[in-house]
């Protein structure tokens, strides 16, 4: 089953108010704003990737989900696979440990298993936060907002391809894949405007369109507003191919949230530590979720893959992504 599929068959049981009908990054209960993610080995980390960068990725992108909903970190479960090879479990240990110290996160329990030697690792936590005045659902967007990103994109997923062509590789791009920073503090900032808000996690195009179709509007994205790096434009370049694999690539959990037209929500963030904050795109009503436009606005056609998403089939490593 598709990912899509799994999760209208799970509609139906999930009916208590605090899952917000699935359609949203996390669950909001008395005041509590929960998530849960998991990233399994060869799917969302490779297996030679340092253990201590894959523990702390782990936290990094259960954090972004509260950043998306503007939450206060709190605490949360582990849940960690054995494999028998006790020096990669301490290294991911650590890397739990400087990511919960960096963030002020409460490891409060969970569980461990064991699997057998060589299968692939599946891990997971689950995060808590303290919910905000306002916490914005996917859903919330209206006709004619805006859509603003706050961060870059395309980092990760190029970081990913310089390691899948060599494993040995470093440099800022292999850091940020590795390393993720959850935008928390601009989460918090932009939240009490924002009519709708959630992480990139998928890739911009991907989740763009899951945010206009939960809010029952279109999309429309702008190539040219994308927001890239310095490190990306001279590993990738910056034309329409580099922008669309940016836009694809996914992993690289920065925040896309809708706000009214008339609003300016940079007023919201510290120009000299916040994350690149800018419009690229807007909302209108109508019936396709998404279109795309480049050079000075003219239509450019959707690709195959808007970016990464669980079909429920065993494929080799890293299949779905750049």
């Amino acid at each position: 089953m598709r990912e899509a599929e799994v999760i209208e068959r799970l509609r139906r049981i999930a009916t208590h108010p605090a899952a917000r009908g699935l359609a949203d990054d996390a669950a909001l209960l008395d005041g509590l704003v929960i998530t849960h993610d998991s990233i399994a080995e060869g799917i969302h980390f490779l297996p030679s990737d340092p253990p201590a960068s894959v523990g702390w990725k782990l936290v990094a992108v259960n954090l972004s989900d509260l950043a998306a909903k503007g939450a206060e970190p709190a605490a949360a479960l582990l849940s960690l696979t054995l494999a028998g090879d006790s020096d990669w479990d301490s290294g991911f240990i650590d890397g739990i440990d400087a990511a919960c110290e960096s963030y002020g996160l409460a490891l409060i329990g969970g569980d461990t298993i064991a699997i057998a030697a060589g299968a692939p690792r599946v891990l997971g936590m689950t995060a808590i936060g303290r919910a905000g005045p306002n916490t914005p659902a996917r859903g919330g967007a209206r006709a004619g907002d805006r859509l603003w990103l706050a961060g870059t994109l395309g980092d990760s997923a190029a970081g990913l391809a310089i390691l899948q062509a060599d494993p040995k590789a470093t440099g800022v791009l292999v850091d940020i894949y590795r390393r993720p920073v959850p935008l928390l503090a601009a989460g918090r900032a932009l939240a009490p405007d924002a009519s709708a808000m959630m992480d990139v996690s998928d890739g911009l195009l991907l989740d763009a369109s899951r945010l206009a179709i939960a809010s029952k509007c279109s999309a429309t994205i702008d190539l040219d507003a994308l927001p890239l790096s310095r490190a990306f434009i001279a590993e990738r370049g910056g034309g329409i191919e580099a922008r669309l694999f940016a836009a694809t690539g996914g992993d690289d959990y920065a925040l896309l949230c809708a706000f009214p037209p008339d609003f300016d929500p940079a007023l919201r963030l510290s120009l000299r530590s916040g994350p690149t904050l800018v419009c690229v795109g807007t909302l209108a009503a109508g019936d396709a979720p998404l279109n795309l436009v480049g050079g000075g606005g003219r239509p450019v056609p959707l690709p195959e893959h808007l970016g990464h998403e669980h079909r429920g089939i065993a494929t080799s490593p890293m299949a779905d992504r750049p």
